[in-house]
């Protein structure tokens, strides 16, 4: 255990998070994602949702100031989003960071391809419908403030 790291984040994520470069993307991805088939780095994070993880990730972590550093998945047509959801990581990200730029919004498979690139996806046990979220990551020193 560490003092000032979220017991949440284990050794696996801290290195991630450390590898990780400005513009890389991370995935926080719910319990139906298909995390084993899109990500190159897969890490799990079994019996967490998305809220406490992303709290503790972004204690640690700079989202990007050039790029929108928030992209969750647009609904497919007929399906309806949870405002709550958004509205949960916008709170966490407000205690982080100021002056985030909203949340955008990509089609499904622009989402998984986006995805496939990024530099790691996070398996949450998460079982909210449109709960995956990609952070990019900025560089420290130069957040808004």
């Amino acid at each position: 255990m560490l003092k000032g790291i979220s017991p949440l984040i284990g050794p696996d994520l801290l290195s991630l998070l450390s590898r990780m470069g400005h513009g890389d993307e991370l995935v926080l991805a719910d319990a139906h994602f298909p995390g084993e088939r899109c990500a190159q780095r897969l890490l799990r994070a079994d019996g967490l949702t998305i809220p406490p993880l992303l709290d503790g990730i972004l204690a640690l972590f700079e989202l990007d100031q050039y790029e929108p550093p928030l992209v969750m998945m647009a609904p497919v047509a007929g399906d309806r989003l949870d405002p709550k959801i958004e509205s949960a990581y916008l709170e966490v990200v407000a205690r982080h960071a100021q002056n985030v730029p909203p949340v955008v919004r990509v089609e499904r498979s622009a989402f998984y391809e986006r995805a496939r690139q990024a530099f790691g996806v996070v398996m949450t046990s998460d079982t909210a419908q449109y709960a995956n979220l990609i952070l990019k990551k900025g560089v420290t020193g130069l957040a808004r403030r």
